[in-house]
Formats: structure tokens, sequence, C-alpha cells
């Protein structure tokens, strides 16, 4: 079950007395937890019944023995239980030892008073185990995945919704290429714009741009964008920022190469037909990052991206052996890249 499913069924008080929530993006998985807490639980119950367990130092049974007990208060309780080990296809070794037909039997036939959730922060769980079968069976199965780049924008819409705030048109776009798709920086940005603007308030593009936080991978987009546009001044405006946020001139040096690389991978990619979502896949990147690389490669051809590469190379021979100081190196190197855009450029 996807998580904005997952969450309606939660709202309309369909619970379940048994989830399975796994993935990668902690976002979602707190998100889902609070939600569960919000929705199953009396407002005096949330002080007394809720119980948090890590199966990696406490057994099955303990959770199953605590699922069993009625609440002392009456109501509903709710049981969170971490990494639930025993469900990966390679279960790594702990110091306890689970019961699994424990497990299995309490999952069939689950305490009325309990929702017992599992936790798994992993990328997958063996969906061919019985004990996972019979959780898909008798509960829900949430995956908590990385946000692909075509749900950002819902994605922002969802966060200024419920932190009150409207995006003026062109915000939305603007904070998915600044932020990206990490869901926790992308709340935490969002809630600076919120705390600036006030309940209702408005976010124009000057207040977004003013108030989100550069990271150095969005920085390395920006860089990019500089040298194709032939803009020497941002594009060391931009490096000395990073600068003064205390990043390295040699890792600079590696996430821009890093960027040209996607983009040369990218069009050779293309040129054989491979769809975005492959050619992530086959990088190994996310979506959001092809896509961006995508509308950058049609500035360059691959004599042209092989040329940039080199000059990576060079400049960072130059930087390890003390050839030149590091930040002159960087500098030089984008006056190269920018100067040379009209000599490299498939327009020239």
């Amino acid at each position: 079950m996807a998580y904005f499913e997952a969450i309606k069924k939660i709202k309309e008080k369909q619970f379940s007395p048994i989830y399975l929530v796994y993935g990668t993006e902690s976002y979602l998985i707190q998100d889902v937890k609070q939600y569960l807490v919000r929705y199953v639980l009396n407002e005096a119950d949330k002080d007394t019944n809720v119980s948090t367990y890590d199966l990696e130092e406490t057994t099955i049974q303990d959770v199953i023995t605590d699922a069993e007990t009625y609440p002392f208060f009456g109501g509903t309780k709710l049981i969170f239980a971490y990494h639930p080990i025993f469900l990966k296809a390679r279960p790594d070794k702990v110091a306890v030892e689970h019961n699994m037909d424990a497990l299995q039997s309490y999952l069939i036939n689950p305490a009325p008073y309990t929702v017992l959730i599992f936790i798994a922060p992993y990328e997958k769980v063996d969906e061919r185990k019985k004990i996972t079968k019979t959780i898909k069976k008798s509960g829900e199965i949430v995956h908590c995945e990385p946000v692909k780049e075509w749900e950002l924008k819902k994605w922002i819409d969802k966060i200024a919704s419920d932190l009150n705030i409207e995006l003026q048109d062109t915000v939305n776009e603007l904070i998915a290429q600044e932020v990206g798709p990490n869901l926790l920086a992308l709340q935490n940005e969002m809630q600076k714009l919120a705390l600036y603007v006030g309940d209702h308030g408005f976010v124009t593009v000057d207040i977004a741009e003013q108030l989100l936080s550069n990271s150095a991978e969005t920085s390395g987009f920006k860089l990019v964008d500089a040298v194709i546009d032939q803009k020497l001044d941002k594009a060391i405006q931009i490096f000395k920022e990073l600068e003064k946020a205390k990043e390295e001139p040699i890792a600079l040096l590696a996430l821009l190469a890093s960027q040209f690389r996607t983009i040369y991978h990218v069009k050779v990619l293309s040129e054989k037909g491979y769809s975005q979502k492959q050619m992530a896949q086959q990088l190994k990147v996310h979506p959001f990052v092809v896509k961006m690389a995508h509308q950058r490669e049609k500035s360059f051809s691959y004599d042209q991206l092989k040329r940039i590469i080199q000059l990576f190379t060079e400049t960072d021979v130059q930087m390890k052996q003390g050839q030149m100081e590091k930040g002159l190196a960087f500098e030089l190197l984008l006056y190269h890249l920018v100067t040379r855009t009209s000599v490299l450029s498939k327009k020239a």
C-alpha cells in the first residue's frame, strides 16, 4: 500500500490490527506513526497507551505479551516494534532470539484492543517469508520509499497546506530545484518559510530565494547552469557562498565533476532510447537528478562533455599535487568552463 492510500484510510479510521511500515524514507515512516497516534488514540490515552520496542534488543515474545495485555485504563493501545530483522532476507545477528511460531499465532488472531506496528527502516523485506505473507493477509503493509521526482509538486503542496501557507505559482518549482526530493529537508525548509510569513501567509519567489538553504548538491546544479548561461560572476558568487559554508574546493570539484559525468551518461543513454526511469535505474541515481541532467545535456555534444571532464581531471591533479592554491584552481576552472562555452556550445 502506498503512503497516501494508507494515510487516507487512517484518517477515515479504517484501522488494521497489524501494520508493517517499511522503507528508507524516514520522514514518511515518522508521518505514518504520528497519524496513527493522532487518529487511533483518544487524547487521554496518548501518554499511557503507547509502547515502543527495539526488536534488536527485545524478543518478539515480550512484545506479544504486551499486545495481549488489556490496557489498564481501557481503550486502544499502540505498540511500535522497531527493526523486525526477521523480515529481512538475511537477518542480522542479534543477542535476542525471536519465536516465530508465537508471532505467527498472534498475527492470525491479534488482540482486538491493540494496534501492532512493525517499523522496518529497510530498503526491502522478504515478501516470500511466511511471516511477511501473514502480515499482508492479516494487516497492512505500507511502503515508505523515497519520493519520485514527479511526486515532488504534490508533496510541496501537501506540506504547504499542513503549514497553512500559500505559495506563489513559481515557488513550487523553485523549492523542488533548491531542496530536491529529501522530504525531511523539504519539511525543514518550508517550516522556515512558514515562520517567516506567518499563518495564512503568502510566500513569494523573492522570499523563497532569500530563505531557502543552498545545499552543496543543489549549488552544483546552479554551477552547471551558470556555465551553460556563460555567467562567470554568478558561478564565482555561488562558489564563494559555498566557501563561506566551509565547503572544500576538492569536494566541490568532485561534486561538479559528478554532475557533468551524469549529464554525459544521460546523453549517451538518451541517444540509445532509454526512458528517464530506465536511466535512473541504470545510473543508480534519483529520477530528479536524471531529469535535471536531461535538460542540461542538450547544451553539449559528446566531445564538449569529454573535454569538460578532462578539465576536471587536470584541475584535480593541480589541487592534490599542490601545483596551485585550491580555491584559485577552482575559480580558474570555472573561468575556463564559462569562457569556453562559446567554443564548446553546440550553438556556436
